[in-house]
């Protein structure tokens, strides 16, 4: 199965989170690296990422009508939700 690494930018739905992915590649014509950044809509089953954490997400069966990934893990916590913790 796939997976990637990216940002939580919204975690405002339940059970559901938009994890940007940045991807990094050379222009073909221009041989300039360009960044390329897509959204993905991951269930979060136990609501456990925040807004600005680094997740691991894996493709997974389709859940709904966007949701295509789910989430495996996450990687590091933002500076903002670790200080709520806190």
């Amino acid at each position: 199965r796939k997976e990637r690494l990216g940002e939580v930018i919204a975690s405002k739905m339940l059970k559901t989170i938009v994890v940007r992915v940045e991807r990094r590649f050379a222009h073909p014509q221009f041989k300039k690296v360009v960044t390329n950044y897509e959204k993905f809509y991951v269930h979060d089953e136990k609501g456990e990422a925040k807004v600005g954490d680094q997740v691991r997400i894996e493709e997974t069966r389709p859940i709904s009508k966007l949701k295509r990934w789910r989430l495996v893990g996450v990687v590091a916590r933002s500076n903002a939700a670790a200080a709520a913790a806190a």
